[in-house]
């Protein structure tokens, strides 16, 4: 498996199509993945294929709070962030791919910037744009863009602007199954031993 002999093995694929044989993994890490993917889902399970049972799953995402201020400032009925999952339903996510024992958490973190240029150049400088196929495809006319500037600019609180970012931690583990593949359930028994 991944990480057992001598250095960390790391990898960059496709999340919902990773390049890892079934229950080969004992541990997935995903750091700020799972908000990029219009669906979570198909990440999970796949990280739940590569685990084997016993294997964790440990990650980071965004929640909904995240850019709140940004989301609020567009009134034209188009996405210009993300959909940020919440984390309890990223938790019932876990437990509808299979994981048992999800633990989830957050914190919320508020940047504050001295205009709005520069916190679209931290998104840029991050590779942050909405990636939602429900996006806007064309360009924001000049004076929806200056009504959201205008708007954004009303959150001022001294002298700075805001930018919240809700940050949810989480980790689940791979468990036996419960079941067999036709469906019957598996019942196990701990017997104490004979010493």
């Amino acid at each position: 498996g991944l990480g057992r002999r001598g250095e960390p093995q790391r990898l960059a694929a496709d999340a919902a199509n990773l390049p890892l044989s079934t229950r080969s993994a004992a541990l997935v890490w995903s750091n700020l993945l799972l908000h990029w993917l219009d669906d979570p889902i198909p990440a999970l399970a796949e990280a739940y294929r590569v685990l084997e049972v016993g294997g964790l799953l440990m990650f980071s995402t965004l929640g909904p709070d995240t850019l709140k201020e940004l989301r609020s400032t567009f009134s034209d009925g188009y996405a210009h962030t993300q959909r940020f999952a919440d984390m309890h339903d990223l938790g019932d996510m876990l437990v509808g791919c299979g994981f048992a024992d999800p633990v989830m958490d957050m914190e919320i973190v508020t940047l504050t910037y001295d205009d709005l240029d520069a916190l679209f150049a931290d998104l840029r400088a991050a590779g942050s744009m909405c990636a939602m196929k429900a996006r806007r495809h064309g360009l924001t006319g000049r004076q929806a863009w200056a009504a959201a500037r205008a708007a954004y600019e009303s959150l001022r609180c001294d002298g700075k602007l805001p930018a919240t970012f809700e940050v949810i931690y989480g980790h689940a583990w791979k468990a036996a199954p419960k079941q067999t593949p036709d469906g019957r359930a598996i019942v196990r028994f701990d017997l104490p031993r004979k010493g």
